[in-house]
């Protein structure tokens, strides 16, 4: 007997799937589920095989309604049937099941022979359904391959007289496509649809038929045309357009019709300076106007014989410059916004490659015309086998999201790491997913992936992801899908988790070096002075008060001497201490050399009794070494507003201090001026104080 139309069986009722298991095990390959979720999975799987779905209602985890509404928006059940199976005789629920898409509608308790009858029904006429589809699409397709076939000889054979390499016409073809879709996204002006800009792109490969007339010795000529030659070659215009209007058939088709445009005013331009008719504006067929422009684009990013090939940036702004005439203002914002795609598209093509974004596209429209033979399915399900199996050796979390059946699809190995299921659906109202992120961090790649454009589609991101329980830091690199890329409405998205805890923290243990003293853990000249300068540059408009605390403890070469640098180390340890404590958390404290402290604090007023508080708080004992210090202090805004001025001042002070016997403090003032700095960075406090 032969079994090559399989069928899914699905309701959560074991004896139920056995009963129909014996109506059909003989003439039919069966697969069984037991509830929604997993007939999603087992259709996700096998759905280029399965001949039918019969499908219970009622069930748990997903019911037969919502398995339906999936199937649905996924455009599966034009080529599977599903046969509603139920003890439900509602109308109400007979006829919800037809509207989501039903093909049939089978009560329960089951007669075999209505069964086996409406199964093998229904799969025929299917079948014959989908031979008729297939043999109408297979003639549709032939007459428009004969067509590009026709039009690429032609076109092609101008290309060949004019000396160039027969890109020029795939090129324009490229940016005439980009540039529609631009265009349809921003204006409904023109009436864009899908099938406008695909003859449209078809049929600018025949922009230039006219030059076929021209002489060679013109078209080809490598240095500036004369007058009279350029006179010739502007005729191509007009005679491609005359060999259209002569074709004795077909001159009511829209693709001669559209061509025949093309031809003639593909050199207008919008502001009337082009030519044959100086049309202006709008009265210039969009068709014309948009092959126009990527004529233009296409002739400076090429190489000619009569000049070098310009780069993207340099074309792009001659064309916005006006060197290459006027066009629409709106025809241009859309140049600029393809650039990007252009750069990249117009490089793989002229390479002899093909782009990775138009093998996602051709795989795409296989899969959803549903047009494909069975062999090609399988092919394409045993590269989506690869797929799973290479993401389970990756140790890459990869992912997938269908947005017409609202269903997250995790790879089985990033599943198990995560502790989820490996299908969530309605994952942005599904509690499971916050098992993976926060909420916050959810809603943020959310809003990321919906700004995405076309032209930068790519979406980085790093988040803490519980992995095995844990949070792990984790980058989160996604690609959203959209439907030929014409539209911002979300069709889908693919993307991967990649584990950098280790890097992370690393980076964060090496940030943590350049930012603290690593004996005293407090932060590092370098770190405190942009800081200082930070602070002080958001301050100027604000009237507030800074003071600048420089100290050097006196006496400590002593510690060193008598008990080692080991106890020198433990005392700067201590007084280090002693400086954290007598502050503010947000107040910055740092150690600036060997035995130098610095403390950067803002205050209101009494600013005299806030630093004799700090002074006094430092001095003390530890073990047998008497803690003392000098200290200056610089105020901020009356002795400076930079950080090397600033520091200058202080560093004057403390050398006041010291000069006057040590173990005290000194403010700075004018009488200062000429006092040595020992710590500052003269040459650059120099300038600056000139300055002042």
């Amino acid at each position: 007997m032969d079994k090559s139309n399989k069928i899914l069986i699905v309701d959560d009722s074991e004896i139920n799937r056995s009963l129909l298991a014996d109506m059909l095990s003989a003439d039919y390959s069966l697969l069984e589920a037991s509830n929604g979720l997993e007939a999603m999975v087992l259709i996700n799987q096998y759905h280029s095989e399965l001949s039918m779905v019969l499908l219970d209602i009622v069930m748990p985890e997903m019911d037969g309604f919502e398995v339906l509404a999936s199937m649905n928006g996924a455009g599966l059940l034009e080529r599977l049937p599903v046969i509603m199976i139920s003890a439900e005789t509602s109308s109400a629920y007979i006829d919800h099941a037809y509207e989501l898409g039903a093909a049939e509608y089978i009560s329960r308790p089951f007669d075999e022979q209505t069964v086996k009858r409406r199964v093998k029904n229904t799969i025929t006429l299917y079948s014959k359904q989908k031979t008729l589809e297939n043999l109408v699409t297979e003639q549709i397709l032939e007459k428009e391959k004969s067509n590009l076939v026709m039009i690429e000889i032609l076109s092609h054979i101008v290309e060949f007289r004019n000396g160039e390499s027969g890109l020029h016409v795939l090129h324009i073809r490229i940016i005439t496509e980009a540039l529609l879709k631009q265009l349809a996204k921003r204006t409904n002006r023109y009436n864009l649809n899908a099938k406008q800009i695909n003859l449209i792109s078809n049929v600018s490969a025949l922009h230039d038929i006219g030059k076929i007339s021209i002489p060679e010795e013109i078209l080809n000529k490598p240095g500036r045309l004369t007058p009279e030659e350029y006179e010739i070659i502007k005729t191509h215009s007009v005679i491609g357009a005359e060999m259209l209007e002569n074709v004795p058939y077909y001159q009511d088709e829209e693709l001669v019709r559209m061509a025949r445009d093309i031809c003639r005013w593909h050199h207008e331009r919008y502001d009337g300076s082009g030519y044959p008719d100086g049309l202006k504006g709008d009265d210039i067929p969009i068709s014309a106007q948009v092959v126009a422009l990527a004529d233009v684009y296409d002739a400076l990013t090429s190489r000619r014989v009569y000049k070098p090939a310009y780069s993207h940036e340099e074309a792009l702004r001659m064309i916005m410059d006006g060197e290459c005439g006027a066009f629409s203002p709106l025809l241009l914002e859309c140049l600029r916004s393809v650039k990007p795609y252009l750069e990249r598209e117009l490089h793989v093509r002229s390479a002899g490659g093909i782009s990775k974004m138009e093998l996602q596209d051709m795989t795409r429209s296989l899969i959803q015309s549903s047009n494909a033979s069975n062999r090609t399915l399988a092919l394409l399900e045993q590269e989506r086998t690869k797929y799973q199996f290479f993401a389970s050796m990756s140790k890459e979390i990869q992912f997938e999201y269908s947005g017409s059946s609202d269903v997250l699809t995790v790879s089985d190995w990033g599943a198990e790491q995560l502790g989820v299921s490996s299908v969530l659906v309605h994952p942005g109202r599904n509690e499971e997913i916050y098992k993976i992120f926060t909420r916050e961090d959810f809603v943020d790649l959310r809003n990321r992936l919906s700004s995405a454009k076309p032209e930068d589609p790519i979406v980085t991101c790093t988040y803490r992801i519980n992995v095995q329980g844990s949070p792990r830091w984790c980058k989160v690199i996604a690609r959203p899908l959209w439907v030929m890329e014409e539209t911002n409405e979300l069709t889908g998205m693919i993307g991967k988790l990649i584990d950098i805890h280790e890097e992370h923290i690393e980076l964060d243990r090496l940030k943590q070096i350049a930012r603290y003293d690593s004996l005293t853990g407090l932060y590092n000249r370098a770190y405190a002075c942009k800081a200082i300068e930070e602070t002080l540059k958001e301050s100027r408009a604000e009237n507030r008060k800074f003071a600048l605390l420089l100290l050097d403890l006196d006496y400590f070469k002593n510690a060193n001497d008598q008990y080692g640098h080991q106890f020198g180390d433990r005392v700067l340890e201590e007084v280090a201490i002693k400086v954290r404590n007598s502050v503010r958390a947000n107040d910055i404290c740092a150690r600036i050399g060997g035995d130098e402290f610095l403390i950067f604090m803002e205050y209101k007023d009494n600013i005299e009794l806030l630093v004799d508080r700090v002074y006094q708080a430092i001095g003390g004992r530890y073990e047998n070494f008497v803690i003392a210090a000098s200290m200056g202090v610089a105020l901020a805004p009356e002795n400076g507003m930079g950080y090397d001025l600033l520091f200058l001042h202080a560093d004057k002070a403390l050398y006041a201090a010291k000069k006057n016997g040590r173990s005290h403090y000194c403010f700075y003032d004018d009488s200062m001026q000429d006092l040595l700095s020992v710590l500052s960075r003269v040459d650059d406090v120099d300038s600056e104080a000139g300055r002042r």
